[in-house]
């Protein structure tokens, strides 16, 4: 029970004050004048007046608050590298002890792990929110248990009511290597080097090592070794193989001692685009479809486009002078062995032999679709005759040998149940110009078709008369060729009876020619959506297996896709952590990262604590490395240094919570009254003696 004075003015201060005033003057005065009862007066006075001022004792019963200590245990990624968790375990179990030893004092753990979308430790936003739900006269000390990796530091509190200590886990002999990607574009240009710049670093107490093993794999295919230097930036110019996403991994091997290996890999993610595609279009006569295909290249900016019509071929005699002809003569030299390779596409419209392109030429064209180039093959009643482009070297690389059989009969293309599932063809019949929401796509009619027969290699993805092949696909060596037999697709592009998907199929057959991976046949790919992945799966083939997926740390998942259409599957999976996963089914496989391949937890993993060492120095605490033992637990003044070689201190705060409350007056109005009475009755009786 604690008692104290209190005063409560039966008026306002400023009155009491006024009085005590008027009072003092009167006295003096009295006194000055030798009046004799100005001793009684002034008694009275202050009787009257210390009863305005109306004194009462105040009791207080109270009862005392035991003191808290916060101790913040971090738990995040780096403090489960070697045994810094056991450490941790240690710290927090000391700690609990030497609070449990003192009277009146509690002990408050909150842990800590890691921040979602990786954003690393965030020790001062769970230090900030403990502070914030426990009374600040309380708290006699706050205990950090951590290896001092955090990255929320400007989320401190603005103020400490008590002594900060850091305890940090780790040892003096850790270290770790990581692999940086210092600067990657998001876009490259495909046939161009870009350059990407690497750092292989060292952190801590690493053994000596001038180069190590860099290992750098495109789409997950076969890996390259070179070596680079250690703690040196490496510039690595690259050229992407193809367009779309190019997903490169870049790593270096582990070695016996590291921390983590969950930094020695890096993923790049570079779309590959093109800066110019080059085709060459060679008319074998101008026909009305010879305007749809310029038409359809000059639409495409990015599109390079040289066209050649042949409109006076060597068997036609007018007797016009040679020199009196404005026409352009073939550089048939120049563009098929010269420079055919810089082609990215080579398209035969209506071709046939005439004396115009030797055997050598039509042989290295051959050539050029083995090393990696593309032809197509629009044909008309030429490719039945004898001097078919199929008859020169060149036909040993056609996806379909002409039979000399043309069809001249209306009939509607159809796509092939094997090009439902090509990416060329699939989906097709929602292009179309004719088309409802009740009604099926119809297409226009052509009325010409070449009899041929497709090579065994040869993918058939639209038919035309009585099932005929029309539209045939192949893969030559690195190349591609594709051969539309017939040559009227400008129909569908006239709209002739509701016209056809011709632009879109064009497009997709050039863009299959081009190896875009969008349009491959087999191909697994993911899409990325925060933690989660779409897993898809293109494929000609009637089943799949299933899909298998390696973590991060190495472990395996089996899933197994679902059909959404003809020949492709897709499945969305959550993925258990961020990093980078690889994806393999039967012979194709990919690559993703989500997020950072190596998460901000693994960027920094020496345990230190310089981040936080000006924090502590402000609430006079300390930094306390848990492998030098464990320290003490001892009471420091508030303003004094409160750590030691071996200790840390807490400030007792002496809180209290006041359960019982009673005033009571040290002078009834009644006893002031009466005195006052008597005093001034005195003084007059003693002046009037006098």
């Amino acid at each position: 029970m604690i008692g104290n004075i209190i005063l409560d003015p039966l008026v306002p201060l400023v009155i009491l004050y006024v009085l005590m005033a008027i009072a003092t003057i009167g006295l003096i005065f009295a006194a000055w004048r030798g009046l004799l009862g100005h001793t009684l007066r002034t008694l009275a006075a202050i009787v009257i007046l210390g009863s305005i001022a109306n004194p009462s004792l105040q009791k207080e019963n109270r009862a005392q608050l035991p003191d808290i200590v916060l101790a913040v245990v971090d738990e995040s990624a780096s403090q489960q590298l070697s045994d810094r968790l056991d450490q941790s375990a240690q710290a927090l179990a000391n700690l609990q002890v030497s609070v449990a030893r003192r009277p009146n004092t509690e002990l408050r753990v909150l842990t800590l792990g890691d921040g979602i979308d990786d954003t690393g430790t965030r020790l001062m936003t769970a230090l900030s929110q403990a502070l914030s739900e426990e009374p600040q006269a309380r708290i006699a000390g706050m205990v950090l248990i951590t290896d001092g990796r955090i990255h929320d530091l400007p989320a401190a509190p603005a103020s400490f009511p008590a002594p900060l200590h850091v305890m940090l886990t780790g040892h003096e002999e850790d270290w770790d290597r990581r692999l940086v990607v210092q600067n990657a574009p998001a876009f490259a240009i495909l046939g161009e080097p870009v350059t990407l710049t690497l750092r292989v670093e060292d952190q801590g107490a690493a053994p000596r090592a001038s180069f190590v093993d860099l290992k750098i794999s495109i789409d997950g295919g076969a890996p390259l070794a070179f070596q680079v230097p250690v703690n040196d930036d490496v510039k690595l110019p690259i050229v992407l193989p193809h367009g779309g996403i190019n997903v490169m991994q870049f790593s270096t091997p582990v070695v016996d001692g590291e921390l983590t290996d969950r930094n020695n890999e890096a993923v790049v993610q570079i779309n590959g685009v093109r800066d110019r595609l080059r085709v060459l279009l060679v008319s074998g006569e101008p026909h009305p479809g010879e305007r749809t295909w310029r038409n359809l290249l000059k639409s495409d900016s990015s599109v390079d486009l040289v066209h050649f019509t042949i409109l006076r071929p060597p068997e036609k005699q007018d007797g016009v002078p040679v020199n009196e002809l404005s026409l352009i003569a073939f550089p048939t030299r120049e563009l098929f062995l010269e420079k055919v390779d810089e082609f990215d596409l080579i398209i035969f419209d209506r071709y046939k032999r005439r004396g115009i392109l030797p055997s050598a030429y039509f042989d290295n064209i051959g050539n050029y679709v083995q090393d990696g180039g593309a032809v197509l093959i629009s044909a008309g009643p030429d490719y039945a005759s004898a001097d078919s482009i199929y008859r020169s070297p060149l036909g040993s690389v056609l996806p379909g040998s002409p039979t000399a059989r043309v069809y001249e009969q209306g009939f509607t293309p159809m796509v092939t149940d094997t090009g439902q599932r090509h990416p060329v063809t699939e989906g097709l019949e929602a292009f179309t110009h004719d088309t409802t929401d009740n009604a099926s796509p119809s297409w226009g009619r052509w009325f010409r078709q070449i009899e041929v027969k497709p090579t065994k290699d040869a993918i058939v993805i639209m038919s035309g008369i009585d099932d005929q092949p029309l539209l045939m696909l192949e893969r030559v060596g690195e190349g591609r060729v594709a051969l539309m037999a017939s040559d009227q697709t400008w129909l569908w592009d006239r709209g002739f009876e509701g016209g056809g998907p011709q632009l879109e199929l064009l497009r997709r057959l050039a863009h299959w020619m081009m190896k875009e991976p969008e349009l491959e046949e087999e191909i697994l790919w993911v899409e990325p959506n925060g933690l989660a992945m779409r897993i898809i799966r293109r494929t000609l083939d009637e089943e799949i297996s299933d899909v298998t997926i390696t973590h991060p740390d190495g472990t395996e998942t089996t899933v197994m896709l679902d059909e959404i259409k003809p020949g492709r599957y897709e499945l969305l999976w959550e993925a258990p952590e961020i990093g980078f996963y690889s994806l393999a089914s039967e012979d194709v496989q990919t690559v993703i990262a989500l997020g950072p391949s190596a998460p901000l937890e693994f960027e920094q993993t020496i345990a230190e604590g310089s981040a936080l060492a000006d924090l502590v120095a402000t609430t006079n605490g300390g930094i306390i490395e848990i492998r030098n033992g464990l320290p003490s637990l001892r009471e420091v003044r508030s303003g004094r240094v409160a750590f030691g070689q071996g200790w840390i201190g807490i400030t007792p705060r002496d809180a209290y919570r006041t359960s019982d409350l009673t005033v009571t007056m040290l002078m009834p109005a009644w006893v002031a009254l009466l005195l006052a009475g008597l005093l001034l009755i005195g003084a007059w009786l003693r002046e009037g003696r006098r």
